[in-house]
Parts: structure tokens; C-alpha cells; sequence
């Protein structure tokens, strides 16, 4: 057990939250840890945002009292503690428990994502009941519960079932047939309630599926097109359903109003205000995330997906009209994400990718010819799951994309502009004998380095750029505003760079000594190889080089010196 109630001011108002190793529950604790008592109380509209940020900040110090301290209960102890959980308890016995929450100002537990806790929530809500008399001063108990205790609800005009539910039809609601604990557990709550609410309140929660903060349900999908293993992303069934969702920070903002407002209505829909459908949601992900594409499978194919349990599934083929009206008009909630996931998936997507380490890793590898930059290239995009970024591949990639665009039939794609630049890049080839000019190499590099696998992933820039020149306009171009500017160059200018090097007399030997298979039709034939290399020394003597470039920008390049092969170098 960590214990820090000595750290702890006296006035701090004591919350319990079950599982609070869980997705759900640690993100509630770590918003409520970071709220001031009452805070949600003040209108944030009633002055100018930034003279309101000015006085929160000021006022802060004579708040720091007020604050939540927030204790709860782990589904199994490990060493690496919360900063914000002023107590962790496992494996109490119902008595041991109880006395922890009857030191508690607020009980909070969620059911949404293991059922095994209703049973608990269910004893737990019972026996503050029974010890009402006991109570030092006032209680309150929320259940954090799901939207699937709606799910079966038939429409109050079948006419009309496009009209939402709100909280005003809380009553008739019908569960999810795996969710009948669930909805028991939400009545029994109410009703607790109601002996004496000036000394027991208690809230029901009824929660959209969470998301944000490296995501919990969602995150199969997240997975999928992150690791790119699969060309299309799974939509299951046709994908028009309708999943009501909440983000989980949105959720905790609720949470906080409820403990703040102690309102008379016992009964909350916690959801945004967006009305996605599977399809709308997947999308989304995979065009921020992944390959782009996706995939219409049955149903029954979501029951062989191992990371999801019951509960998931179920709850991904909802299909439910919901409303939260009552919040939305009476409590103060600094939305997250009030418009929903697919409007605010590139948000959400950052977020994930923060809160699971997935950050780009962006590697430039520089060398003579010959020298076996393409091997290690690939060694660590194989390792790292990196893209592979080389200058003929890419040209040739671009050619390709452009035909295809021009030759597709859709209004939304601009096959004008694709037309022009096909056609440009043609005729400069032409003109040049196979080549393309610098200014034309620029643009196909730097759209390649700003597609989203590269941007989500990283990459391993093979070769290029070959000159301080081509590095310049490659990274920092000057062809776009100074802000943009500044924050694509970050986002696609590498972080490591790594100059790989050998004796021109062991270059020489190798490439004479390559089959004559793999010789043909590349530059690796004696004179133009030869030609390369003497142009690459003689690029690397001057005095503004391309590793004077990376230098320039405080990149520093790391040497692999006399290389005698490439199967020397180990990842």
C-alpha cells in the first residue's frame, strides 16, 4: 500500500475509485487530481478566457487546500506507483474495505468495463446504506455505468425512431441482454438514494464508450492501422450503426460536476454530441492512422478478434440514438471533445500516440556509393517498423499515384492539379534524358516525408539528400508561411543521421566484384560507379557539405568509419 495522507491538506475532500490501475478509473483520478473543489461551480463564460485563466492561476495557492485526494483500490500491486493516488489498496477484505470508505467524502465506482466489479459496487452502495447513521458528515456515491443499459430501448414514436433518448426516458429503458446486472445494479443506486439524500446522494452515469488517453475499446483499431500488418481495417457488419461515445476526460469533467453541483436528478447520460457510426469511426482512425483503407467483414467475424472481450463486443455493435441534455444544460463542462471522435480524431490520435510512446522515428542515412546504406536501411526499418524512403522508388511511386489519380473517376479528387504536375514531370524528364531537376526532386521527397505513415511511424532516409543545397530547400524550404514552415521542418527534418563510410579502394573491389545480374541496368557499373564516387568526394570537401548542414542544425551526425562491410554493423 503507498499511504501519503500526511502530504495531504486536511480540508481536501477524500474520493474512492475502485480499479483505479484501469483505464477508466486512473483517468478519472488523474483530472479529479488536478481539479480545485468547486471549481466547476464558476461560469466559465462569465468573464474574458484569458483574464479567467489569469485569476485560476491566481487564485490557485489559496485553493491548494481544496483539492481531491484520491484513494483507491488495485487489481494487483506493482512497484510503479501513481503520483496522483494518495493511497492504492489490493485484495481487502469487505471489512477492511468498508472502513476505507466510510473514510470517503465521495464513492466512486465503475462497471463499464469489468463486470466482476458489480457485485462489489452492489455490496459497497449497500453497506454505506446501512451505516448511514455513522456517517461523519455527508456522502455520495456514483456508478459509472454504460449506454448498454439503453440498448434494447424501443422508440417512443416507432414512427419517428430517428428521434433521440434522453435522461427524461430513463425509466423505460431495456438493457443489452449480457447487461442486465448492469441495469439492476443502476436501479438499486437510485433507490438507495432516496432514504436520505442530505446524507447519502447517489448518481448513476450512464456512459458512452470512452475514449482518448491511448484509448481502451477503441484501441484494437488504433492498433491495426498504427502497425499497418493488414492492408484494410476490419468495419464489421455494414457499419452503420450508431455508437454513442463520451471522451474519458469529458467523462471525469461530468463526474467533477456532479460531486460539485450535488444536483436533485439522480440519473446522467455522459455522452458527446455526435452521432458516429462504426464505419464513421474506423475511417477516421485508419485515414489518420494507417493505410487508408477498409473492409466490410460480417459480424461474426468480430468473435475471433482475441483483444476483445464480451463486453467490447457488444458494445462495438450497439446501434443507439442518445442525448445528454440534462448536463448539457445545467453543468459547466470545459468540453474536450463535445463534437465527438471523427471530428476531433486528429487530436485524439496525438493523444494516443503521447500516451502509448509511439512517437516518429526519423533517421537519415549518408554515405558513398556502395557502401551499403540500403542494408542497413532496411535492417532498421524491419526492426523499428519504419518506411523505407529512397529517391528512384519514391519518383517512381509519385509517376504511379499520379496516373492512378488522374485515371480515377471522383469529384473529390483534384485530377486537374494532378494532371498538371504529371504532365510537368514528364516533359522535364524528357528534356533531361531520365533525370528530373532539383526543385521537382524536393517536392516528390518532401510530400513523400509528410505522408501520414511517415509522419506517424517515421522513416529511414536512404541517400538523400545529396547536397547542402537539396538539404536546405528539402527541410527548410522557403516556399510556405514561416509558421507553417517552422512546424513541417520539425516534423519531417531527421533526428539522427548517420554517415556511413569506406576506403575507396574497398568501394572499387566490391562493386567489381557484384554479379554481373546485379550489376545490370543499375548505376553500379564500373564507370559509373566511378563517376558517382569521385562526385560524392568531391561534394564532401567543400565547404559548406551536406553533413555541415545537420551540424548547422544542431543534428549531429554519427561517423561509421572505415567500414569493411556492412555485416559489421549491428542493430
Amino acid at each position: 500500500m503507498a499511504d501519503k495522507t500526511e502530504e495531504i491538506p486536511q480540508n481536501a475532500r477524500r474520493v474512492f475509485i475502485n480499479d483505479i490501475d484501469k483505464y477508466t478509473s486512473k483517468n478519472i483520478a488523474r483530472i479529479l487530481d488536478s481539479c480545485v473543489v468547486g471549481a466547476s461551480l464558476v461560469d466559465p463564460g462569465e468573464a474574458d478566457v484569458e483574464e479567467d485563466e489569469d485569476r485560476l492561476h491566481d487564485e490557485q495557492p489559496k485553493l491548494k487546500g481544496a483539492t481531491f485526494q484520491i484513494v483507491g483500490t488495485v487489481s494487483s500491486q506493482t512497484e510503479e506507483k501513481c503520483s496522483f493516488i494518495a493511497e492504492e489498496h489490493s485484495n481487502l477484505k469487505r471489512e477492511d474495505l468498508l472502513h476505507h470508505l466510510m473514510k470517503c467524502d465521495v464513492v466512486i465506482y465503475d462497471i463499464t468495463q469489468y463486470a466482476d466489479q458489480i457485485d462489489e459496487a452492489q455490496w459497497a452502495v449497500s453497506a454505506l446504506h446501512e451505516e448511514m447513521e455513522q456517517f461523519s458528515g455527508p456522502k455520495m456515491f456514483i456508478l459509472v455505468s454504460t449506454i448498454m443499459t439503453w440498448a434494447m430501448t424501443k422508440p417512443a414514436d416507432k414512427d419517428y425512431p430517428e428521434i433521440p433518448f434522453t435522461e427524461e426516458h430513463y425509466r423505460r429503458r431495456k438493457a443489452h441482454p449480457n447487461f442486465h446486472e448492469h441495469i439492476g445494479l443502476e436501479k438499486l443506486v437510485v433507490k438507495l438514494g432516496k432514504t436520505k439524500s442530505s446524507q447519502f446522494s447517489t448518481y448513476v452515469v450512464a456512459s458512452g464508450l470512452q475514449y482518448g488517453m491511448g484509448e481502451h475499446i477503441f484501441h484494437l483499431f488504433f492498433k491495426m492501422s498504427w502497425l499497418g500488418e493488414v492492408s484494410q481495417v476490419p468495419i464489421f457488419g455494414d457499419g452503420s450503426n450508431i455508437i454513442p461515445t463520451i471522451h474519458i476526460k469529458d467523462l471525469a469533467g461530468i463526474i467533477q460536476n456532479i460531486i460539485d453541483h450535488k444536483p436533485k436528478s439522480q440519473y446522467f447520460v455522459a455522452v458527446d454530441d455526435y452521432k458516429n457510426t462504426m464505419e464513421d469511426i474506423i475511417k477516421a482512425v485508419t485515414l489518420v492512422l494507417g493505410p487508408g483503407k477498409t473492409q466490410n467483414v460480417t459480424k461474426e467475424e468480430i468473435y475471433l478478434t482475441r483483444d476483445l472481450t464480451q463486453t467490447d463486443i457488444d458494445s462495438l455493435l450497439v446501434n443507439l440514438r442518445i442525448e445528454a441534455t440534462y448536463l448539457k444544460e445545467n453543468f459547466n463542462i470545459q468540453w474536450v471533445s463535445e463534437t465527438g471522435m471523427v471530428e476531433n480524431i486528429e487530436q485524439i490520435t496525438e493523444e494516443y500516440k503521447q500516451t502509448r510512446g509511439l512517437l516518429p522515428l526519423r533517421i537519415c542515412i549518408l554515405g558513398p556509393p556502395a557502401v551499403g546504406k540500403s542494408t542497413i536501411a532496411e535492417r532498421i526499418c524491419k526492426h523499428y517498423k519504419l518506411h523505407h524512403v529512397k529517391l528512384k522508388e519514391t519518383i517512381t511511386e509519385t509517376l504511379e499515384n499520379l496516373e492512378s489519380c488522374v485515371g480515377m473517376e471522383d469529384e473529390e479528387n483534384d485530377q486537374s492539379e494532378a494532371q498538371e504536375f504529371l504532365d510537368t514531370l514528364k516533359e522535364n524528364i524528357n528534356q533531361n534524358g531520365g533525370r528530373i531537376d532539383d526543385q521537382y526532386v524536393i517536392r516528390i521527397m518532401r510530400d513523400k516525408l509528410r505522408t501520414k505513415p511517415c509522419m506517424n511511424q517515421g522513416f529511414v532516409l536512404d541517400g538523400f539528400p545529396k547536397t547542402y543545397e537539396q538539404a536546405k530547400e528539402l527541410f527548410t524550404g522557403d516556399e510556405e508561411p514561416e509558421d507553417l514552415r517552422s512546424k513541417h521542418e520539425k516534423k519531417i527534418i531527421p533526428e539522427f543521421v548517420f554517415f556511413v563510410d569506406a576506403t575507396d579502394v574497398f568501394l572499387k573491389t566490391r562493386v567489381l566484384n557484384l554479379p554481373e545480374t546485379v550489376v545490370e541496368g543499375t548505376s553500379y557499373t564500373p564507370e559509373q560507379f566511378l563517376h558517382r564516387l569521385a562526385n560524392f568526394r568531391e561534394r564532401n570537401v567543400e565547404d559548406e557539405t551536406l553533413l555541415n548542414y545537420f551540424e548547422d542544425q544542431e543534428i549531429h551526425p554519427e561517423h561509421l568509419g572505415n567500414v569493411k562491410g556492412v555485416n559489421q554493423i549491428t542493430f
